[in-house]
């Protein structure tokens, strides 16, 4: 009986849990508001703060940035780039960078599809751009917003630095460099040359700004929008607390601030040695409008006929594991890896990601690598796999005396469960350790599901046959036999060839389990594999795949000890 309790408190426990990734992972859709209107949004330094007789935050000159609610006063003249992973240009009015394309990603299967752009001109629908540059407190002319930066070329390719000056009417000249690697990282190195008779405080800032957006898609497992690590610690911040805050401020030395999507992220960085003051704030009186910045609180003093330099990062690209695991090494970015969203399990996460990634490598197949790996996962869960299944084939034994007890001793429940906690006694059966293998793997499903969700390089992954990306769905559907019909059916009803597969899988596996007595056990256990091939018609095709395969090696296994154990008998 006790048994028999703790096997369907495992199964209620794993269904519940599986309710609750159904009902939080599936996307929402969240109707985009367009709100265009102008706001102001400003950084300030400690340093000038408290210089200020007002003891109030001033305004830094050359940080403002301003919104504009008519397309048509955004000016633009734009220098252009062509590099390996990466195409763009940047609006050359406040040296603004607010057009990147990733070249090798499209937006869906079909090669002639349009490629995935990370950033977004000002004048477009959605505006998604990056600022830099100095801020300061003097009466001396910062380049701002309308600032019209020159360049000797318009045109730039691989490993061609990109060169932006400006000079104000002062005769101080500010310089940038802007080198692009052959991945998805900006190098860009700020020069102020101080040719007036004018000593000037300054600060090095830079913000992003994303306008009038939300995540049409809401996952629980999944967090999208503003995040950044100070002080060691990662700091994700949703749309909804900016909105009901205003402004959040944060304090550190070697950090970063950016905002992530799904696969994407646009982040920047000051250099790892200085402090700097970031904050994740809402652009006034705009819908589904934010700013994240950061500005360099150790004040620079330049004195007439001294140059200065300040150098900062931009990653704007693709979240690739051992991409954003090489620039954290590389250029002692802190804790960068806690960009991609590998969860509570991170620990358990991480190494299945770069085993299942080994994999896949290998075989030159993500699906191949997930059974591969499925198959490792059971050798090492073995020792205590085949002690569950021991228990559970001797409980199959004990089955006609357990019944005997319960039929004899009915009417004493104390006296039944001593009588059989006896039985277990002297048999040296332990009741629960059939739910072991159940319970343990619920981290590992949850893990290798966070790698499958959260991972790029699982998008667009095919199999074979009809699985084209195994990060989505089985796309076929039993309600319209697998495409013969002409009807499309509801996501509900999405039952595919590969749950099905893993339903009769579950279903034979169920049935070399020792049967439960009690008539309404047996009915709840017969409808499982229907009910599990319903939850996970949802799920992603490789966490399918998976788990029909852990299902069939289960099965062999369990098999091959039941064979064992009759010819011990005989």
């Amino acid at each position: 009986m006790e048994n028999q309790k703790n096997l369907i408190l495992a199964v209620v426990l794993s269904i519940v849990v599986l309710l609750i990734f159904d009902f939080f992972f599936k996307p929402k859709k969240d109707e985009i508001l367009k709100d265009e209107m102008s706001t102001k949004a400003d950084l300030s330094n400690n340093d000038i703060i408290n210089k200020s007789n007002e003891g109030l935050e001033p305004s830094l000159k050359g940080l403002s940035s301003d919104v504009t609610d008519n397309l048509k006063e955004i000016k633009e003249e734009r220098v252009f780039f062509d590099m390996k992973r990466i195409k763009g240009s940047i609006n050359l009015y406040g040296a603004t960078l607010d057009d990147i394309i990733l070249k090798d990603h499209r937006n869906s299967l079909d090669k002639d599809s349009t490629q995935v752009r990370v950033l977004s001109r000002e004048n477009s629908e959605s505006p998604y751009l990056i600022r830099m540059g100095w801020a300061s407190n003097n009466t001396t002319e910062m380049p701002g917003k309308n600032t019209l930066w020159k360049t000797n070329k318009k045109q730039y390719k691989d490993s061609e630095k990109i060169i932006l000056t400006w000079k104000n009417k002062d005769n101080i000249l500010f310089k940038r460099e802007i080198f692009i690697d052959e991945n998805f990282m900006f190098t860009v190195n700020d020069f102020i040359g101080n040719n007036s008779d004018k000593t000037l405080n300054v600060s090095n800032y830079s913000y992003i700004q994303r306008r009038n957006y939300r995540p049409a898609n809401k996952f629980f497992i999944l967090h999208e929008g503003p995040l950044g690590v100070f002080n060691e610690t990662l700091k994700e911040v949703s749309y909804d607390e900016i909105e009901e805050k205003g402004t959040i401020s944060e304090k550190s030395t070697n950090g970063w601030i950016g905002i992530t999507d799904h696969y994407w992220q646009v982040s920047i960085f000051p250099k790892t040695d200085e402090s700097f003051k970031a904050r994740f704030k809402n652009i006034k009186n705009q819908k589904n409008s934010i700013q994240v910045d950061f500005i360099n609180e150790n004040l620079k003093i330049l004195k007439p006929g001294e140059t200065i330099s300040s150098s900062s990062y931009i990653f704007a690209g693709a979240k690739e594991v051992e991409l954003i695991d090489r620039y954290m090494e590389d250029l002692k970015i802190s804790k960068f890896d806690l960009s991609i969203d590998f969860g509570w399990f991170y620990f358990l996460t991480k190494p299945l990601f770069y085993a299942l990634n080994y994999l896949a490598n290998l075989f030159s197949n993500f699906g191949i690598g997930i059974i591969v790996l499925t198959f490792f996962i059971r050798i090492l869960m073995f020792p205590l796999a085949n002690k569950s299944f021991k228990s559970m084939n001797n409980m199959r034994i004990l089955t006609p005396e357990i019944q005997r007890i319960r039929e004899r001793f009915k009417d004493d429940k104390t006296r039944m469960n001593q009588e059989m906690f006896k039985l277990y006694k002297d048999k040296k059966i332990n009741p629960a350790a059939g739910c072991l293998p159940i319970l343990i793997q619920i981290p590992i499903f949850f893990a290798l599901y966070k790698v499958l969700f959260v991972s790029i390089e699982m998008r667009h992954a095919p199999f074979f046959g009809w699985i084209k990306d195994l990060s989505a769905p089985d796309p076929t559907s039993i309600f319209n036999l697998f495409g013969l019909i002409a009807w499309d059916p509801p996501s509900i009803l999405g039952i595919g060839i590969w749950p099905i597969i893993m339903g009769a899988t579950m279903y034979l596996q169920q049935k070399l389990n020792p049967p439960p007595p009690d008539p309404i056990q047996a009915k709840i256990f017969l409808m499982l594999p229907f009910i599990f091939t319903f939850l996970l018609a949802t799920f992603p095709a490789g966490m399918v795949i998976y788990w029909t395969f852990n299902n069939v090696l289960s099965i062999a296994q369990q098999a091959f000890l039941l064979k064992k154990q009759e010819q011990q008998r005989k």
